[in-house]
C-alpha cells in the first residue's frame, strides 16, 4: 500500500466531536471540524448522541474529501467506552456516558467481582468510569440486554465498524482502567469470562492494524474510494503519546491535557503505583504498559473560569506571588490524586487575572504532581490546550529542570491518531521549548506544597 498523504481522523473527545485532516508529510491539520459531544438524558440513562456525531462525520468526510482528497481514515476517542450491539450491527442499548452515576449503585457488588489492581493497574473508580462497571450495571438494569447483546466493542472501533462493517476492540481501549485487561500479560482480564462476554467482546487488534476498507453506503455519502483503508484506531491519550514513542529515546513524559490531564511515563523511575491517587496503567498503541496519573485538569479549568477571559498582567503576578493566592484541590472531587478533598480558594484573588493566573499555575502544580507519582523522569511533553499556557507551561518549566516541551498543533490527538499509518514519522511538528530557573516559582510551589500538607 502506497503511504497516504491526506489522512482522515474521527476524534471524539469527552468536550468536542472533531474531523481533522492531517498532513502526514508535514504533520500539520489542513482543516478541523468541531462540534459539541452532547449527552442526551435518556431514557434508558444518559448516553451520547452517536448518530448526530455519525451524520457530521459523513457530511464532514464529503466535504474535506471534495476539497483536499483522503487518502485513509484513522479514529481516536475517549476511554472508559464501549458500543453494545446487536446481532444485526444495530445497538444493543443506548452508549452509557460514564459519567452517570448508575453504576455506583452497585458498587459492593462490583467490588466483589473485578480483578485486583496488580493484576489490570486498574483502579477503583466512581460512576462508570471503569467500563467493567458500566457493563455489569447496564446488564443488571436492563433484563433483555443480555439476550439483545452480541458484540461488544470498544468506542474508536464502533467507528470503525459504521465505516467497515469489521468488528474490534484495541488494546489501548481495552488497557484504559477498564478492569478488562492485563496489561503485563496483554490477554482480557478474568472480568471477561465472569460477565459473560467472552464470546462477545470483539478481537483485540493492535491500534495500527488496518481495520478494513469502507462500506458501498459510507462511498455513496462521502464520495471516497471503497478501497480507502481504516485503521483500527486508538484511545486519546495514547494518541497523544505515540508521536513521541516513534521519535523520543526515553526517558521521556507525556502530558495529554483536555477534559483529562494524562500524565504517561515512559522509561520513567520505577514506582509502586497507588490507585488511591488515581494511578493506572494504560496501554500504548505498541501493546505495552505505561505509568500514569491523572486528574480533570480540563473541567476544573472551565468550572473555575466560568466562561472568562482575561490575560494576567504583570501587576497580577506580583500580587499572587506577594500574597500567596493559591487554588487548592479539589475541584472536581470524583478523581485525581486528592480525590474526595474539598478544594477552592486559598486567600482571595483581587483582579480576574491574578484568578486565571492562579488557576494556570494550580493546573501545574497538579500536573507535577500527577508526573510525580507515575515515577516520570526526562523531559515533560504537553499536548493539547494546556500546550498554549505559557503560565502553565512557566510553572511547570520551574518545577521540572529536565525540560518541558510544548506542541503547539490544534489538536495532538489527531496527529498521533495519523500516525497510525506513517510509524516511520514522529513528533517534530509545532514544538516550543520552555525553560525556567525562577526561584519566586520554585518558592510558591513549594508554599502549595505546605498548604496541601497541612490542609489548608
Amino acid at each position: 500500500m502506497i503511504a497516504p498523504r491526506h489522512i482522515a481522523v474521527l476524534d471524539v473527545g469527552k468536550t468536542n466531536a472533531k474531523l481533522a485532516l492531517v498532513d502526514a508529510e508535514t504533520l500539520s491539520e489542513i482543516a478541523v471540524e468541531t462540534q459539541p459531544n452532547t449527552v442526551l438524558p435518556g431514557p434508558p440513562w444518559p448516553h451520547f448522541d452517536l448518530d448526530g456525531h455519525w451524520a457530521f462525520f459523513l457530511a464532514g468526510l464529503r466535504r474535506l474529501h471534495a476539497a483536499h482528497g483522503i487518502d485513509a481514515i484513522s479514529v481516536t476517542t475517549h476511554g472508559a467506552s464501549a458500543v453494545l450491539l446487536d446481532a444485526n450491527g444495530d445497538l444493543a442499548a443506548p452508549m452509557l456516558d460514564y459519567e452517570h452515576d448508575g453504576p455506583d449503585s452497585l458498587r459492593a457488588e462490583y467490588d466483589a467481582l473485578r480483578p485486583d489492581f496488580t493484576e489490570t493497574g486498574t483502579p477503583r473508580l466512581p460512576a462508570g468510569l471503569n467500563l467493567g462497571a458500566q457493563l455489569n450495571w447496564m446488564l443488571k438494569t436492563d433484563p433483555g440486554l443480555d439476550a439483545r447483546l452480541a458484540h461488544v466493542v470498544t468506542y474508536p472501533q464502533y467507528w470503525g465498524f459504521r465505516l467497515t462493517d469489521q468488528l474490534a476492540t484495541d488494546v489501548t481501549s481495552l488497557g484504559c482502567h477498564t478492569d478488562l485487561w492485563r496489561p503485563w500479560a496483554g490477554r482480557p482480564s478474568a472480568l471477561v469470562d465472569t460477565l459473560g462476554l467472552a464470546s462477545r467482546l470483539a478481537p483485540p487488534k493492535r491500534a495500527t492494524d488496518i481495520l478494513g476498507s469502507l462500506t458501498l453506503e459510507v462511498v455513496r455519502q462521502t464520495g471516497l474510494p471503497a478501497q480507502t483503508p481504516v485503521a483500527t484506531g486508538i484511545h486519546d491519550s495514547n494518541a497523544s503519546l505515540y508521536p513521541h514513542i516513534l521519535s523520543r529515546t526515553p526517558p521521556f513524559s507525556v502530558v495529554s491535557t483536555g477534559t483529562w490531564v494524562i500524565a504517561m511515563a515512559v522509561g520513567g523511575a520505577p514506582v509502586a503505583l497507588d490507585p488511591v491517587r488515581d494511578t493506572l496503567v494504560n496501554v500504548d498503541a505498541r501493546g505495552e504498559p505505561v505509568p500514569s496519573a491523572r486528574f480533570m485538569g480540563g473541567r476544573e479549568y472551565e468550572v473555575i473560569r466560568n466562561g472568562r477571559t482575561a490575560a494576567p498582567t504583570g501587576a497580577d503576578r506580583c500580587a499572587v506571588l506577594r500574597r500567596g493566592t493559591m487554588l487548592m484541590p479539589g475541584i472536581e472531587r470524583g478523581s485525581g490524586p486528592f480525590a474526595g478533598r474539598a478544594g477552592g480558594w486559598h486567600g482571595t484573588p483581587g483582579t480576574v487575572g491574578e484568578e486565571m493566573l492562579a488557576l494556570s499555575w494550580y493546573l501545574a502544580l497538579m500536573t507535577d504532581i500527577c508526573l510525580e507519582l507515575a515515577g516520570a523522569a526526562g523531559p515533560v511533553i504537553v499536548e493539547g490546550p494546556f500546550a498554549r499556557n505559557p503560565d502553565y507551561l512557566d510553572m511547570l518549566a520551574a518545577l521540572r529542570p529536565e525540560g518541558v516541551v510544548s506542541m503547539t498543533s490544534a489538536t495532538g490527538t489527531s496527529i498521533g491518531a495519523a500516525l497510525l499509518f506513517a510509524e516511520g514519522a514522529g513528533a517534530t511538528s509545532g514544538e516550543a521549548v520552555y525553560a525556567s530557573d525562577s526561584p519566586s516559582l520554585r518558592a510558591y510551589a513549594a508554599d502549595w506544597r505546605r498548604a496541601l500538607d497541612t490542609g489548608a
